[in-house]
């Protein structure tokens, strides 16, 4: 996998970009699946925020017999505790870094940089904005865990450690268990992280009132 060439879908503002939001998807899906979410956010019509909607590359995924697809880290078993493939986090975490990178170098300040995902890319999006050197905006993470289950990354960026986070989860959730997003909720709030958490009476999916919050807070955050 390369760590530096990931594709990608950018959706650029009217005016020129001063902020960022780079959003990951899940297992199996594309950018595609979330790009066509940025008109939903209703967002003034004068922000200056650039959306990055990258691929993950394809890979065999253990969990679904093998099969190739588009996966931030493979996924060995449903057991939370032994569920995502540290190296292959790893991995993704420097493409990771690559985008935000690419955004720095654009002149884009790294405090002017959200770190969005859903499900998989919810778990990068954590992992490495809790781990990132230098200061972001935020850090969004639907319907996620962490993949080292009821521990916190090693390496924590103390220049982090007062980044909001928001994470949001699916009552009804049967891919990612409520009771997961919820043990990396109260993790995060028992060291002192500044988390914002709300259910939603959903499953693994997301829904307009979600994306409503989601609009205020990005617009929050990046003020």
């Amino acid at each position: 996998m390369s760590v530096k060439n990931l594709e990608r879908i950018v959706i650029e503002p009217a005016t020129s970009a001063t902020s960022c939001v780079i959003w990951l998807h899940g297992l199996g899906d594309s950018g595609a699946g979330f790009s066509p979410i940025v008109p939903v956010l209703k967002l003034p019509k004068n922000h200056s925020i650039r959306f990055v909607f990258p691929h993950a590359p394809e890979q065999a995924v253990t969990l679904n017999q093998g099969a190739v697809m588009r996966s931030w880290y493979d996924i060995k078993s449903m057991d939370l505790h032994n569920r995502a493939d540290i190296a292959g986090v790893l991995d993704s975490e420097q493409a990771i870094h690559a985008l935000i990178q690419e955004q720095l170098n654009s002149g884009i300040n790294s405090d002017s940089i959200i770190l969005a995902g859903f499900s998989q890319g919810g778990v990068m999006s954590l992992f490495t904005g809790l781990r990132y050197p230098q200061k972001l905006a935020g850090i969004l993470a639907m319907s996620c865990y962490l993949p080292n289950g009821d521990q916190l990354p090693l390496q924590l960026s103390a220049t982090n450690k007062h980044t909001p986070i928001l994470q949001h989860h699916g009552e009804q959730d049967d891919v990612v268990p409520f009771s997961a997003g919820q043990m990396a909720n109260q993790l995060l709030l028992e060291n002192g992280y500044q988390t914002q958490w709300t259910s939603y009476a959903m499953g693994h999916t997301v829904v307009m009132e979600q994306l409503e919050e989601i609009s205020t807070w990005i617009q929050d955050v990046l003020k």
